[in-house]
């Protein structure tokens, strides 16, 4: 799920660059994904 929520992020990312839409919230969305995907691999390591 979380993989689904990161590729739909960087769609709409790609599109708010070519389209200029969204401004900075798709922006925003986008670095918090990587911020929880970061966490996510950090924490599935450490269960290891």
């Amino acid at each position: 799920m979380l993989w689904t929520i990161i590729v739909i992020l960087l769609v709409l990312w790609l599109i708010g660059l070519i389209g200029h839409i969204g401004g900075g919230l798709i922006h925003l969305l986008l670095v918090i994904a990587i911020i929880v995907f970061i966490i996510n691999l950090v924490q599935g390591r450490r269960g290891l």
